[in-house]
């Protein structure tokens, strides 16, 4: 069956689905999905357990372990790393790639199930354990809220309430809020009074205890009534606290609290984390999107709803977005419209010079009929408008055009020689459909690789594949059946009784035919040439530049700031609050983000937050100009060194792609935490003996400072006090200890037990502390059972991966690429030696680029057997294929000029690039050595058949690769694909050259074609 026929006389139904495609696209495009980054599935769970009291190495040992070795039984676990501090340990599990996000809710039962069954096993003191297996959401829009002149208490409720509200928004998920500060009761005990009274700070506590606790009267039938019984007693005020009556010594003599303690509120101290806006106290508000949902809408409504809750809005009070993606979205998704206009413009631009006015408005109605059409299969694939998608249109559109330029030039010269259209154009079909169709599947079958991929960049990057796969298909499918009829309804014929045309004629294709004649005839040199070009490419390549995904040109940046190990929150804050005033001065700034304590919530699929510390600050910087990011860090880098010398501090811009921690890291294991630190300590000294690395640090950072009171064991046995006794004593005077819940409406404030201020904030004090005697019945000094107080360090944090200590150094570069960093400083430190039972291995960039690469080359040998076998089976040959596989290195020769030249790194886009790049020369060989097969079948010489073939394909597929490489222009202007436009533009340049003259040179040596003596007609009257 001839599709073109059936198309060309069932004209009714071909137009009716060529207007579906164009106008129900169109509705599509509306109604797609909008992200700024493609979603991918971060499948890591948190199992967080406390173990209040325990050093990090007791943590990482009782408790750390245990869930370790539980988390171990899941099949489908890949790594499980453990960070373990003084009272809690965080265990972080990854699965492996193969798994899919629909995989991941089962995974997560069986992993509840196996860490509750080990509960049991944990040490006493251990609480439950919580497993977070939502750590992966992003929180699409992060606003703050604040206000000068309001309290952390009104941002807060003011918080609540917007919290409620954009809840029953359409598209919100969850919102969660951040930074907020948990208010508490304090009782401050004067020690000295009770001491002289005799009252144990025991009874004080269960008096409180019993004071809120909800208890149940039962009920009373009342004649027919059954009615409930609630005594009196609870407090609902915080003086209610301070009237609580104690009794002392004496059972007839009681006192009040407030006689012995100084009852008030206030906020819990130290709080874990802090949120600053521009200097500012804030709350902030993390709103995530449902999965498939619209982010774009969904902002549209948030903004809708806080617009109707502007009177509700205390005045002063602000909300001011740290992050809102619909906007950025709204801002990328128009840029990259501009792009895709400006491609298709370039594109028809292109063919109308070469191809005249009808020719070239076909193919660009067929271009963009296919584009509407990829829109409609995208919404029911599920693939939304996002960076990458929308950037793999723009890669397509030159591709989309190849399949109709044969069809029409082919079609156009067959009617210029006097030929029927509808014949023309059935006899083209009939012709070119499986060719074209084999050399389309192999162009997607390039792609195939990363679409298959299961690791996150793989994932990152699935969606490339699929806009391509479609759009390229529905390109095939047009070529057959819109644009034959296109052809016959629009193409001009030859007037009745006028001469006809020979084709090919002129001076370019007359020089065309001279060369050609030339490169067969001195094949050899030829092949020479070609191949001392192609080695010295690959010489070349070496001097390219490698990294592995872009930064960002988002209008924002970073600031990480750590202060030594161990730091108190309040200190961090305090240097915060001054880098921040800094940092809203420097020119091109415009609002300042200040996060204490912790990273910000996941506003970014590609951002990984820090976990909680009290010595680390991150800032948010946002600029009115991205494109002056890269001058300012420079600068304000220099400044926190020299005005902050005792933190670190680095600036850094976000990323494009997946990645996390330094780019340069260097991981040590093994079982002795003391040779550890002495390997990192070598590796600090290489990295910064080098001076081209910056940020260097661990993630076990430094060991800190700790007090270890020695207890009189005789003494201490004899007072009837036991090493709890003297933990909780210490407790109680300095940082406090939750006694009880005070009941306020819909919340619960803890009530804390602590010294006054005068006697926890001088350690000094420690020598005076007062602490109760079960033997005496009364407060002796503490110094009575305790020897001494000596400071001693170790180790804060403890990571552990797959149960085995490890210790990470981060580092990243100042200038270039963090390969060429790497390259320098690897030599020395794989030449460390190692002691007996301690490994070493590369992680952070190094590790994703061959983490991501080795997720390719899984894929790889299948889509390259299945490749050559659609090319074999194409031909029915062997030497036609090898051939065709031959010229696909050539594409190295461009790609080195092109990324030397334009100062572009070889990374993960532009591989896939050049993975595009060989799809696209595979189908131009495909096209040119099918057109050699079918002039020499019709009976033509086979020299005469090469070199007819290679003019007949010159223009199709020259025009091909202009409009492939010039519709990639716009591209050259985002950071994300200027690699991989670079690199298909100038390989597709070089290598489209050298395949319509290495190709047909090859054909005539495998085939043993021998030059005639005469030399080939340069223009045949008529073909």
């Amino acid at each position: 069956m001839n599709i073109a026929r059936v198309a060309i006389e069932k004209r009714v139904i071909t137009l009716a689905l060529t207007l579906i495609l164009l106008f129900g696209g169109t509705l599509a495009y509306t109604d797609l999905s909008r992200l700024e980054d493609p979603e991918f599935t971060i499948k890591e769970a948190l199992i967080i357990t406390p173990y209040t009291g325990a050093t990090a190495a007791e943590v990482a040992e009782e408790v750390s372990d245990e869930i370790e070795m539980a988390v171990q039984k899941l099949g489908q676990l890949d790594e499980v790393e453990s960070r373990s501090e003084r009272g809690l340990s965080t265990v972080t599990v990854r699965i492996k790639d193969k798994y899919t996000k629909d995989d991941l809710p089962q995974i997560w039962d069986e992993l509840r199930r196996k860490v509750g069954d080990i509960q049991s096993s944990l040490p006493p003191g251990a609480g439950t354990s919580i497993v977070v297996d939502d750590f992966g959401d992003v929180w699409g829009v992060f606003l703050a809220i604040h206000g000068e002149g309001y309290s952390e208490t009104d941002i807060r409720e003011y918080a609540q309430l917007l919290q409620r509200e954009l809840l029953l928004v359409q598209d919100v998920a969850k919102i969660e809020l951040y930074g907020e500060r948990t208010e508490a009761v304090y009782i401050e005990l004067d020690r000295d009074r009770i001491s002289q009274m005799g009252i144990s700070t025991n009874l004080i506590i269960r008096e409180l205890r019993q004071k809120n606790v909800v208890v149940d009267g039962g009920s009373v039938k009342v004649e027919r009534e059954f009615v409930a019984m609630a005594p009196s007693g609870v407090t609902t005020t915080v003086q209610d606290i301070g009237d609580i009556l104690i009794s002392g010594l004496e059972p007839d003599k009681q006192i009040f609290l407030k006689d012995v303690a100084t009852v008030r509120r206030g906020y819990v101290e130290p709080t874990s984390k802090y949120l600053l806006y521009n200097g500012q106290t804030a709350v902030g508000l993390g709103i995530s999107t449902v999965s498939g949902g619209n982010v774009v809408n969904m902002g549209t409504a948030i903004d809708k709803k806080l617009d109707e809750l502007k009177s509700q809005t205390p005045v002063g009070m602000e909300i001011s977005a740290i992050s809102y993606q619909s906007r950025a979205v709204t801002t990328a998704i128009e840029s990259f419209v501009v792009s895709l206009v400006e491609a298709v413009a370039i594109v028809i631009g292109v063919l109308i010079f070469f191809m005249g006015i009808r020719s070239s408005l076909i193919i660009g109605f067929v271009l963009i009929l296919t584009v509407t059409g990829t829109f409609i299969l995208m919404g029911s694939q599920g693939v939304a408008l996002e960076r990458i998608s929308l950037g793999a249109l723009v890669i397509a559109l030159g591709m989309l055009v190849d399949n109709a330029i044969v069809v029409v030039d082919s079609v156009q010269v067959r009617a210029a020689q006097g030929i029927d259209r509808k014949k023309a154009a059935e006899d083209v079909v009939a012709q070119t459909a499986m060719p074209l169709l084999g050399a389309t599947v192999v162009a997607v079958l390039a792609f195939a690789a990363i679409g298959t991929s299961q690791d996150s960049t793989g994932e990152f990057t699935r969606s490339l594949f699929q806009v391509v796969l479609i759009s390229l298909m529905l390109s095939w499918a047009t070529a057959i059946t819109v644009t034959p009829l296109l052809c016959v309804m629009f193409l001009k014929s030859p007037a009745p009784g006028s001469e006809t045309t020979a084709a090919y004629q002129g001076k370019f294709y007359t020089y065309y035919r001279r060369l050609l004649d030339y490169c067969i005839r001195y094949r050899m040199l030829t092949l020479g040439v070609v191949i001392l070009v192609f080695g010295s490419s690959l010489f070349g390549f070496q001097f390219v530049d490698q990294s592995f995904f872009p930064n960002s040109t988002r209008t924002q940046f970073r600031v990480d700031y750590w202060l030594p190990q161990g730091g108190h929150i309040d200190d961090t804050l305090e240097d915060s609050k001054n880098i921040s005033a800094y940092l809203e001065g420097v020119p091109g700034a415009t609002n300042v983000t200040s996060l204490v304590g912790q990273g910000a919530m996941r506003f970014l699929v590609t951002y990984a937050p820090e976990k909680t510390n009290s010595s680390y600050a991150q800032f948010l910087v946002d600029v009115a100009d991205s494109s002056k990011i890269d001058a300012m860090l420079p600068e304000i880098e220099s400044y926190l060194a020299e005005q902050f010398p005792q933190g670190l501090s680095y600036a850094t811009k976000f990323l494009l792609g997946p990645g996390e921690g330094g780019k340069i890291q260097v991981r040590f294991s093994g079982p002795d935490p003391v040779i550890l630190r002495q390997l990192s300590k070598k590796a600090i000294t290489i990295l910064s003996d080098d001076g081209g690395a910056k940020a260097i640090r661990t993630d076990w950072r430094q060991q800190v400072k700790t007090i270890q009171p020695t207890i009189a064991d005789d003494q201490a046995n004899l007072s009837g006090i036991t090493r709890a006794n003297v933990a909780t004593a210490l407790r109680d005077t300095f940082q406090g200890r939750t006694v009880g819940i005070f009941r306020e409406g819909d919340e619960l404030l803890p009530i804390i037990f602590r010294a006054p201020e005068n006697e926890r904030d001088d350690v000094a004090n420690i020598h005076n502390l007062q602490i109760w005697s079960p033997a005496a019945r009364q407060m002796i000094p503490l110094r009575q059972v305790v020897s001494d107080f000596p400071v001693k360090f170790e180790d804060q944090l403890v990571i552990r991966l797959d149960r085995k200590p490890t210790l990470t150094v981060h580092a990243d570069q100042k200038t270039g690429t963090s390969n060429e960093l790497l390259a320098r400083i690897m030599p020395a430190i794989e030449a460390m030696e190692l002691p007996a039972g301690f490994t070493m291995e590369w992680g952070g960039e190094y590790e994703s680029s061959s983490d991501a690469q080795a997720g390719l080359a899984a894929q790889l040998p299948f889509f390259f057997v299945t490749m050559v076998l659609i090319v074999v089976m194409l031909f029915n040959a062997v030497k036609q294929p090898l051939i065709i596989w031959l010229v696909v290195p050539l594409a190295i020769i461009g790609v080195t000029v092109g990324l030397l030249v334009t100062g572009q790194p070889f990374g993960f886009m532009a591989l896939l690039g050049f993975m595009s790049l060989s799809g696209m020369l595979i189908k131009n060989a495909i096209v040119l050595i099918d057109q050699i097969d079918l002039e020499i079948r019709e009976g033509k010489k086979p020299l005469q058949a090469i070199i007819d073939s290679g003019v007949s394909r010159l223009m199709p597929v020259g025009m091909a690769a202009a409009t492939t490489a010039l519709g990639m222009i716009p591209l050259l202007a985002d950071a994300f694909f200027v690699s991989m436009a670079v690199t298909i533009i100038s390989g597709l340049v070089f290598a489209t050259v050298l395949t319509m003259v290495v190709v047909p040179v090859l054909y005539a040596v495998f085939f043993g074609i021998k030059p005639d003596e005469k030399r080939i007609n340069p223009a045949p009257a008529n073909d």
